[in-house]
């Protein structure tokens, strides 16, 4: 069942209903809620280089609220997101875990909500290690890569040394609003949107 919010729109061939994304993309904004995937992020993308293309000065806004998700597809988005021209302005409205405090972390200006929460770990596997030895062992070394690739990001966008983000990041490491911000992965806490 589809629980998408609809507008009811008056034209002169009669009233209809209007997906509610349909205007908030009208309006430049763009939401990455729920778990990151490949559909997720493609979609994204799709709703980012359209906005570009629309205006490539303009501020977008990008709505946050994830668990995170797979880490190719965040980082495709991530990539979008550091070459578009336009500012993409982040908002965490709940939580932005694991992939998405990377997201979140990278907006021009970066903004929460003042009982979001944000969350950064390392890199998980999404299932066991199996196969061979050798298999076993390039699976290994693609999670340090990524791990390292990750670290890398967050210091760039908080201003803090890699070797304090790979400490922090050695388990899940919680930031209330405020924590996030004194930390460096957030800008403000909004009080209204």
């Amino acid at each position: 069942m589809d629980t998408t919010p609809k507008i009811l729109k008056e034209t002169s061939s009669g009233d209809f209903l209007s997906d509610i994304r349909d205007e908030m993309l009208k309006n430049r904004e763009v939401e990455c809620f729920g778990p990151i995937d490949h559909d997720s992020v493609q979609s994204l993308i799709r709703q980012l280089r359209h906005l570009q293309r629309q205006d490539p000065e303009a501020e977008i806004r990008m709505y946050i609220d994830s668990p995170g998700g797979e880490i190719l597809s965040g980082l495709a988005l991530y990539d979008v997101m550091q070459n578009l021209s336009c500012p993409i302005r982040t908002l965490c409205v709940g939580q932005a875990a694991s992939m998405a405090a990377v997201l979140f972390s990278a907006g021009a200006r970066r903004e929460l909500l003042p009982h979001s929460e944000v969350m950064i770990h390392d890199p998980l596997l999404s299932s066991g290690p199996g196969g061979s030895a050798l298999q076993v062992q390039e699976t290994a070394r693609r999670l340090l890569q990524n791990r390292e690739r990750l670290c890398g990001i967050l210091a760039k966008h908080t201003g803090k040394s890699l070797e304090d983000i790979c400490q922090r990041t050695k388990q899940d490491t919680f930031f209330t609003a405020e924590e996030a911000v004194d930390f460096g992965l957030a800008d403000g806490i909004l009080q209204t949107i």
